[in-house]
């Protein structure tokens, strides 16, 4: 990395304005990010205030203490650069040049969990689930709510209620 007259590296400044970046901030989904010390986010108006510039740092994969089911490697737990996480096997590696993936073809992608309620629906009366997103967001729904992936719409009753 290059050096800048105030001992301050090229990845410790703002790329737009020239001032030093935040600490290391965790969102709730497990991405790390760096604000421009020039901006903060106004949670009133949803925006930022000031300098926008966001540095977003490469998530290090975790090895876990799961092994893969094909090899019986360790597996790793990711989160690809759309945000979906998944489970896969220590042995695939991307190769770039050849553009191909080596190793044990292991993948789990790592859904929602929905636990059923002993609430009743206040617009039909069925039985409420609550629903976590593998991000960690939770809403409470009714239990006849569900995608149809022709139609790409919600069939079944529409009462969701998101939590905090």
């Amino acid at each position: 990395m290059k050096k800048e007259e105030n001992n301050k590296t090229e990845s410790d400044v703002c790329l737009k304005c020239a001032s030093p970046l935040s600490d290391i901030i965790e969102t709730k989904s497990g991405r790390k990010l760096q604000r421009c010390s020039a901006g903060s986010w106004n949670q009133e108006t949803k925006q930022v205030d000031g300098c926008d510039y966001v540095k977003w740092l490469p998530y290090e994969p975790k090895t876990l203490s799961e092994k893969c089911p094909k090899c019986g490697s360790p597996l790793v737990f990711v989160i690809t650069r759309f945000g979906k996480r998944m489970k896969r096997c220590s042995t695939n590696v991307w190769d770039k040049e050849t553009k191909t993936s080596t190793g044990c073809d292991y993948i789990e992608w790592v859904k929602g969990t929905t636990e059923t309620l002993t609430e009743d629906c206040p617009k039909c009366g069925q039985k409420l689930v609550l629903y976590t997103s593998a991000a960690g967001k939770k809403m409470k729904k009714c239990s006849t709510n569900e995608w149809d992936p022709n139609s790409r719409s919600a069939i079944g009753c529409d009462y969701v209620e998101w939590l905090k």
